[in-house]
């Protein structure tokens, strides 16, 4: 299995629509990762990507295959809520793509993710892990997160009821 040397991370841009767009609409079919339960259109995703800008609290940083430019996986950091207080706080999350599990490229993109976010005026990050995902648990600790609650049965999708444990990260 090819190691974490051939990943290029870089901001997300335009041209990278289609392919994240796929990516997420596996996350929305195939798992209970996501709680959206309807495939997106490149279009209806377009407002998601261009609120991710380059620079700014709100970033997008992408993983791509360092030959072919395949997308592997994308980091995000969003609003936490929408009321000005909260405006230091953010949401983050990782989506990998399924064939490229196992390479590092989580802990990549979130390296990235949070070198980028270092300038900004943020004073948290939070994270919510659908349950059961031990491998987003194990990487959200390696990275300072701490968890500080669980909801139970916050989300139905697949005929069934879904926790989601909170964490939280200074910044």
């Amino acid at each position: 299995m090819r190691g974490t040397a051939e990943v290029q991370v870089r901001p997300g841009v335009e041209a990278d629509l289609k392919a994240l767009t796929t990516l997420y609409n596996h996350y929305v079919l195939e798992t209970p990762i996501t709680f959206d339960t309807e495939p997106f259109t490149p279009e209806e995703r377009r407002p998601w990507l261009l609120s991710h800008p380059e620079d700014g609290p709100y970033r997008l940083r992408v993983a791509t295959d360092a030959d072919s430019q395949e997308i592997l996986g994308y980091a995000t950091s969003s609003p936490y809520r929408a009321k000005p207080a909260y405006a230091t706080s953010v949401e983050t999350t990782v989506y990998v793509a399924p064939e490229a599990g196992g390479r590092g490229i989580g802990s990549l993109l979130y390296t990235s993710l949070f070198d980028a976010l270092a300038g900004e005026d943020l004073h948290r990050a939070y994270a919510g892990i659908a349950q059961p995902n031990e491998a987003s648990g194990r990487l959200h600790a390696r990275f300072g997160f701490r968890h500080v609650g669980t909801y139970r049965e916050v989300g139905r999708k697949f005929g069934r009821y879904w926790d989601v444990a909170w964490y939280e990260k200074p910044l």
